[in-house]
Order: C-alpha cells, then sequence, then structure tokens
C-alpha cells in the first residue's frame, strides 16, 4: 500500500518468523511475525522536493501533523519539518496467505485469496492504524473463517460470489476509520481433504449415471409411446380409409342400379308401348326376336366351352323352336285372347315347321337356315 514497503509472508500466523530483522536465521526473541512489515525509508528534508503523481506525503512540523502534500513541487522548512509517511493512492493487491477454516458440516478447508485495496483517506492511513496493511490483512483471514463456518461444504463451492461479497462488505465495516476501502476479495483456492475430495467425485458419478440412466429410461418411454401412438394412428386413419371406400362403392353400386333400374322400366315402357301401338305386327316381331336369340344361344353352346348343356330333344330342332314359340305364345295367350280371342299353333304346325328348319340346317348354310325360321314364325303367325 505504502510506496516503500517491502511483504513478507510465512505459512502460519502464530510461528515466529525465521530469521527475522536484527538476528540470525532461526534466532530466538525476534518480534512477533507480520505479514506485512514495512522497511521506513522516507524521503530527507531537501528544502525543495517533487512529489510523485498518486502518492500523497504526511509531512509533520516539530513532531505534530502539519499538512499533506499534494503531487509537484513542494517546499519544505529545513530542520523543523519532515516526510512522517508515504501512502501510495493506487490500488494495492495484498496476498491473504493460505489457513484452515472448518465449514458448518465440520470439513476443514485450506482456503488463499487476494484482497484488493486502495488509501482514499491518507490522515486516517497513517495516524488511524499502525500498519494498515497488516490489519487488512488479519481482519480478512478472521472474516473469512467467520463466514465459512457458516456456510457447508457445498454451500462454499457453489456461492463463491456471494463469500467473496460478504467478506468485502465486512472489512469495509471495520476498516473505515482506517482511511482504507475494501475493492473486492477474490478466494483463489480451495483445498479439501483427499477422502472429501474422493467422496465427491464418487458422488458426482453417481449423480451422472443416475442422470444418465433416467434419460435413458425417459427416452425409450417416449419412444414407446411413439410407436404406439403412430400405430393407433395408422389403425384409425386406415379404418376411416376403408369405411370412405366402401360407403364410396355403395353409393355407386346404388347410383347404378337405379340408374339402371329406370333405364330398364324406360325400355320395358317403350317395348309396352310399341307393342300396344303395332298391335299384330308387333307381336309378330317379338316373336322373331325371340325365335333368334333362342337359336343363336343354341348355336354359341360348342363353341364357348367343351362341357356343353343340352336340351333332351336336341335331334329334333322343330320341337325345339315350337317349344320356344310355344313359351312365348303362353306369354302373350292372355292377351291375343283379351284382343282377338284366337288360339295358339297347334303341335303339328310347330312340328313341320321344325322339320323345314332341320332340313335347311342339314342341306343350306346358317342364313338358309335363318330364312326358314323367319318363314316358319310368319306361317305360325298366319295359322293364328
Amino acid at each position: 500500500m505504502a510506496v516503500w514497503s517491502r511483504r513478507q509472508f510465512s505459512l502460519s500466523s502464530g510461528n515466529p518468523m525465521p530469521g527475522a530483522i536484527g538476528t540470525g536465521f532461526g534466532g530466538q526473541g525476534g518480534p512477533p511475525q507480520a505479514y506485512f512489515q514495512r522497511s521506513q525509508r522516507l524521503p530527507t528534508n531537501t528544502i525543495v522536493k517533487f512529489v510523485p503523481q498518486q502518492t500523497a506525503w504526511i509531512v509533520e512540523r516539530m513532531g505534530k501533523f502539519s499538512r499533506i502534500l499534494s503531487p509537484g513541487l513542494a517546499i519544505l522548512l529545513p530542520v523543523i519539518e519532515r516526510i512522517a509517511y508515504v501512502q501510495s493512492l493506487k490500488e494495492s493487491a495484498i496476498e491473504i496467505p493460505s489457513q484452515s477454516a472448518i465449514t458448518a458440516d465440520n470439513v476443514t478447508l485450506e482456503l488463499d485469496g487476494v484482497l484488493y485495496t486502495r488509501v482514499v483517506d491518507p490522515y486516517k492511513a497513517s495516524y488511524g492504524v499502525e500498519d494498515a496493511e497488516y490489519a487488512i490483512g488479519q481482519l480478512a483471514q478472521t472474516t473469512m473463517r467467520s463466514e465459512i463456518g457458516q456456510l457447508t461444504l457445498d454451500h462454499v463451492l457453489k456461492e463463491r460470489a456471494n463469500l467473496n461479497s460478504n467478506i468485502t462488505q465486512a472489512i469495509n465495516e471495520a476498516a473505515q476509520s482506517w482511511g482504507v476501502v475494501c475493492l473486492r476479495y477474490e478466494i483463489r483456492d480451495i483445498h479439501a481433504p483427499e477422502g472429501v475430495v474422493a467422496a465427491m467425485h464418487r458422488q458426482v458419478t453417481a449423480e451422472r449415471s443416475k442422470r444418465a440412466e433416467i434419460l435413458e429410461s425417459e427416452g425409450q418411454r417416449q419412444s414407446a409411446i411413439n410407436i404406439a401412438e403412430g400405430r393407433k394412428q395408422s389403425v384409425i386413419l386406415a379404418s376411416e380409409a376403408m369405411k370412405a371406400e366402401r360407403i364410396n362403392e355403395a353409393s355407386g353400386e346404388a347410383e347404378a342400379i337405379l340408374v339402371k333400374a329406370t333405364a330398364t322400366a324406360r325400355g320395358i315402357d317403350a317395348v309396352a308401348n310399341s307393342i300396344r301401338e303395332g298391335k299384330d305386327s308387333a307381336q309378330g316381331a317379338v316373336s322373331l326376336s325371340v325365335a333368334e336369340k333362342y337359336v343363336d344361344a343354341f348355336s354359341k353352346l360348342a363353341k364357348e366351352g367343351t362341357a356343353v348343356v343340352v336340351p333332351g330333344n336336341v335331334g329334333d330342332m322343330g320341337g325345339m323352336i315350337a317349344s320356344a314359340l310355344s313359351v312365348y305364345g303362353k306369354v302373350t295367350e292372355g292377351q291375343k285372347k283379351a284382343a282377338s280371342g284366337a288360339s295358339a299353333p297347334t303341335q303339328a304346325t310347330s312340328r313341320q315347321i321344325g322339320d323345314e328348319v332341320i332340313e335347311a340346317a342339314k342341306q343350306g348354310s346358317s342364313h338358309d337356315v335363318q330364312k326358314t325360321v323367319l318363314e316358319g314364325f310368319e306361317k305360325s303367325r298366319e295359322g293364328k
């Protein structure tokens, strides 16, 4: 703190400093240990002096405080005035030696630190305390022990900033009358016993293993939930798609059936109207159409498959045609009786028409068979 000073440190505050000033190394009876030993090398009074920047000189006149010299030119009276103290106004770093402290949970720690101070009142720093640096160093040590004794080991490690702030505040409250302000205090090193350090390492390892297992289990759980949720949504969407598909198919089938039924009904109405309007000519056209379809279907049986189902009287072509005509005749018999009172064709006429068709099939082509069938229909209608 002072410009002319020499700092000496020891490992323990209770032991005398080996080799103190004025004694040999290991000498007995030396002065008590001081963390900051001041070697007085004050400027001599040469009447004209130059005070350095950021330095304050305390002048005494005949042993009594006279004035404080500011940086620059200073004139002193010879003999009766002398420079008693030299104070540096710069910020000063004071090393706090390592010391033992016991926490609230009975763990012994070794701590050291650095204290940053500055003289704000040279008069109080000179006359308010014998050695400001030594006093502040001792105050910092005792305050640090007191603060650490109120905290557990975990809080000491976690609340380092709060601990530094509390020590700085306590030092400033006690050093108000010394003209020195403590700017900040920093704990430099904290040394715990080896057993405590090993236990802390095991605790950290166990805690991290626990966190890793928890995170892994949470990940597996979330993965299973996501998979199940995805399957659920997939099933729901598939069922909804199938439902929509069936609804669309049913709607399309219903629409097709409705359209087909409507068209069929219109066709039946048109055929009925044509038959009603055409009377005998329409009846003949219908008979001809039925006979053509019957013969055409029978001629295609052998072409479309190897297994053919034929009527029992396949050799009697005239009988087959007569049967077809008789089916249609029975259907239209009621209508003809109501209209003209005519009867159905006889069995002989039908057999004659069938014989003619068979003969045409044996001798001629399909065109001749068709022509014979048409002539047979005409004869059948005339016979009615």
